[in-house]
């Protein structure tokens, strides 16, 4: 099955990443207090990943996060030593889905975003 999976995160005060499956309707949020906008951008890509990744599905991860997305596709460089402690467990999960794809989608576009209101 190819799977369509949009992931979201915000930091802050309210802060907490998620994940939501077009094809399936699966959503997943988990509140995280005290983490930045691309720590959750990240930790909503590793969710998605641990969850689905195993199950031999096709998967394309939209993220409306310009920097995420273009630093787990080799694009841009990682100069946090804490997210790239976390790009380096997405690209292990990565590793194991072939072929996976991560793409950015404008905000208006991310579905995940509209479901976890932010």
């Amino acid at each position: 099955m190819e799977l369509s999976v949009y992931v979201d995160g915000s930091g802050g005060d309210n802060s907490g990443y998620g994940y939501f499956v077009k094809e399936t309707g699966e959503s997943f949020y988990e509140k995280k207090p005290g983490i930045t906008n691309n720590q959750a951008e990240y930790l909503g890509i590793i969710s998605a990943l641990e969850k689905l990744g195993g199950l031999g599905n096709k998967i394309t991860i939209y993220s409306d996060s310009k920097n995420t997305v273009s630093q787990l596709n080799h694009e841009f460089a990682i100069n946090s030593e804490a997210l790239r402690d976390l790009a380096r467990k997405a690209w292990s999960l990565i590793a194991n889905i072939s072929g996976l794809k991560i793409v950015w989608i404008p905000r208006s576009q991310n579905l995940a975003g509209k479901m976890l209101g932010s």
